[in-house]
């Protein structure tokens, strides 16, 4: 059976070191975020996800939902779960204290977060989607809607969940069917059958709180005639207490690849009673508070099953004896040496860990521009922060996710046969790790969304929150002997990037196309650089504290051989990249002869 330990260390390293959180004082809340603060409440999510979470993962996972007469069941614990997360204030963590919530950082949270979804990925799905609900009507509800819902969403009591596809409308939202006719007591009645609902329905908690897209009379076609409504599955009265069943009901569940635990509904509204969110025909605009933190939640996803994966998978290697080491046996005394000595294990290895750590630091110093951006009085470090944030979130849902899936392939490959069968937990990973390539906007959309929405923002405005700090980090550290060796292949991963972004502008104005196919290569290439800024980084940091006797020698040696290993054997791809996608889209056709 898989096990998992939260990366502690690794999660103080980030937040003292990388990001020195204690230099935030300004920003409201942080004055209090000591990294004694920190570590009690780190520890607690740590024993938690190691004690609570993770021996229930396979469980879930073999015994999955239960669907009879509407109802959904949840896998055996999973209920008792939940609410010891609930009791313990996790659902709470980041929300307004004015509804409950107790206000603490995302970039904190952000921990948390991670070890939930390495210890149960399927499990942290139903707080993610309660705690995008939750931010989509604390910005865009009335105050008579924040009172009734978000106090019992926030204190776990109530969950939440996101209605947007249907049968005929995926990716492309314009073409929902589902209708909103008004009511004369100012509500609306929802009518129409939504599709993949995460959470949609099950026993876990007394009421959940549906936000649904759907079209009033007259409504604009296409995006721009969408509207959001407040569902809640037990009408709630003005006291709080709950009434009758909602005219909505789940028609099924999906029989999933993976992520068993977490049923995926068929929810039929049929007059359903709801309110309006926000304006009318901006629905899009408010499901986006939600989509856009939901996908940076996602990405933790790939983090999260990367790092369980990475864990067992080293384990094994140090323990397995499988042939000897090709400069002779490492341990003669055993019949045989342990996977590790082999090159290409090591190889694997390196790249998991290179992925797990240089992520954690990316998606933590994101989550600390999301604090920067709600909590800074400064306007110009605000709008940088969201500069930053909107520029980042395609490529942590899509490259998180995507590399995410392809290390829990590496720990399979690394088990070897074992790998292959259940009883080792490997593959479960696998299944659990795909969908997030899918859901929250498909990978390949992120890809358009950088290099269509994203990149051209304002002649690159949301670029240079990027490109600036890389260069300045490169001018300032290029002179230092240590630091040549990374300096050198982040300068050259930039220069990749640039010309890239050059050739893309050049070339889609004359044709979209272009842009368009060499969109995800852009991403990853974009995502590269990012993870060499990020090992650049931890690599000036690691590199000063071995100068002092700071008794962890082999932590900071790990550091600067992982981000050796990054620079060299992974973001050298950027020169690949580059050339892949300044071929363009001319030998992208299909032949007739295959269609």
């Amino acid at each position: 059976m898989p096990t998992y330990k939260a990366p502690i260390r690794d999660f103080q390293f980030i937040l003292n070191e990388f990001l020195e959180v204690h230099k935030y004082k300004d920003l409201a809340g942080f004055a209090e975020m000591t990294p004694e603060l920190m570590d009690t409440i780190m520890s607690e999510g740590a024993k938690l996800c190691e004690e609570v979470l993770q021996p229930l993962n396979a469980i879930g996972d073999k015994e999955g939902c239960k669907f009879s007469n509407g109802k959904v069941t949840a896998p055996p614990g999973f209920k008792a779960a939940f609410e010891t997360y609930a009791a313990s204030g996790w659902s709470a963590f980041t929300c307004d204290p004015a509804y409950g919530g107790q206000g603490l950082s995302e970039v904190l949270n952000m921990t948390v977060t991670e070890m939930v979804a390495g210890a149960n990925v399927a499990f942290g799905l139903t707080p993610g989607l309660t705690h995008g609900a939750y931010n989509a009507i604390h910005i865009h509800g009335t105050e008579e809607q924040k009172q009734k819902y978000l106090p019992n969403m926030a204190s776990g009591k109530w969950t939440g969940v996101m209605c947007l596809t249907e049968p005929q409308a995926g990716t492309d939202l314009g073409l929902i069917r589902t209708k909103a006719e008004p009511d004369k007591d100012g509500g609306y009645s929802i009518t129409g059958t939504k599709i993949f609902i995460s959470c949609g329905e099950h026993d876990i908690v007394e009421n959940i709180i549906h936000l649904v897209l759907a079209r009033l009379p007259g409504a604009p076609a296409g995006s721009k005639g969408i509207s959001m409504f407040v569902v809640p599955k037990f009408m709630v009265g003005n006291d709080g207490s709950l009434g009758a069943h909602n005219q909505l009901n789940c028609g099924a569940i999906e029989h999933k690849m993976g992520i068993h635990a977490s049923p995926t509904c068929v929810m039929n509204y049929e007059g359903a009673k709801g309110w309006l969110v926000g304006e009318a025909n901006r629905g899009l605009k408010a499901m986006f508070t939600m989509m856009n933190e939901a996908r940076i939640y996602v990405g933790i996803q790939g983090l999260g099953l990367a790092e369980v994966a990475y864990q067992n998978a080293l384990i094994y290697a140090k323990e397995r004896l499988q042939g000897r080491a090709l400069k002779g046996a490492k341990f003669p005394e055993k019949i045989a040496d342990p996977l590790i000595v082999h090159p290409d294990i090591r190889r694997m290895l390196l790249t998991m860990r290179s992925f797990t750590e240089g992520a954690r630091a990316l998606v933590m110093h994101t989550a600390l521009q999301v604090d920067i951006m709600k909590r800074s009085s400064d306007p110009k470090q605000k709008e940088l922060a969201e500069d930053f944030i909107q520029l980042m979130t395609p490529i942590i849902k899509s490259y998180f996710t995507e590399t995410g899936s392809q290390t829990t392939n590496l720990a399979v490959q690394i088990f070897g046969g074992y790998g292959y069968i259940k009883e080792y937990g490997m593959e479960q990973f696998i299944r659990d790790a795909r969908i997030a390539e899918i859901y929250e906007g498909a990978n390949g959309i992120q890809a358009l969304d950088l290099v269509g929405r994203k990149i051209p923002t304002k002649t690159g405005k949301f670029m240079r929150s990027f490109f600036h700090p890389v260069s300045e980090f490169i001018a300032e550290n290029r002179e230092n002997p240590e630091m040549a060796e990374f300096t050198k292949h982040l300068y050259k991963g930039l220069d990749s990037l640039q010309k890239a972004s050059m050739w893309l502008a050049a070339e889609s104005l004359a044709n979209p196309d272009e842009a368009a196919g060499a969109a995800s290569e852009y991403l990853k290439l974009f995502a590269l650089v990012a993870f060499g800024f990020m090992w650049a980084k931890c690599a000036k940091i690691a590199l000063a504290k071995l100068k002092i006797e700071s008794g962890e020698k082999e932590f900071y040696d790990a550091k600067i051989a992982t981000a050796r290993f990054f620079m060299t054997k992974i973001m050298s791809q950027h020169y690949s990249l580059l050339a892949s996608i300044t071929a363009g889209v001319k030998n992208m056709e299909i032949p007739d002869c295959h269609v």
